[in-house]
């Protein structure tokens, strides 16, 4: 019965500490950039776009389908490193272990 109780423990902080990590992966900034900088994006650490920058340069160039494709780089690094620091925060609370987490993007 000791051990039951130590196991439920031992899921009750981890419980803890999960939502503890989410609530910081909320509060993190995560950036990416494409076409050497002209384009840049910030996601939270859940991956939500938080700002999207454009090097007027890039207008003056007037090619809306460069543009857009920047966009598209920028913000998928960006939610790659979001995604990545995610399960970094994650392996830490198994102690090492990596769990099967995916950020939902």
């Amino acid at each position: 019965m000791a051990d039951f109780m130590k196991i439920l423990q031992q899921a009750q902080e981890m419980q803890g500490r999960m939502t503890q990590v989410q609530e910081e992966l909320q509060r993190a900034t995560l950036s990416g950039s494409a076409g050497g900088g002209m384009v840049s994006a910030e996601v939270s650490g859940t991956g939500e776009i938080q700002r999207v920058k454009i090097d007027p340069s890039v207008l003056k160039a007037a090619d809306v389908e460069m543009l857009e494709d920047l966009i598209v780089v920028a913000v998928s690094e960006a939610q790659k490193r979001a995604q990545a620091h995610a399960a970094d925060e994650m392996k830490k609370i198994a102690g090492g272990v990596s769990l099967p987490f995916k950020l939902p993007f």
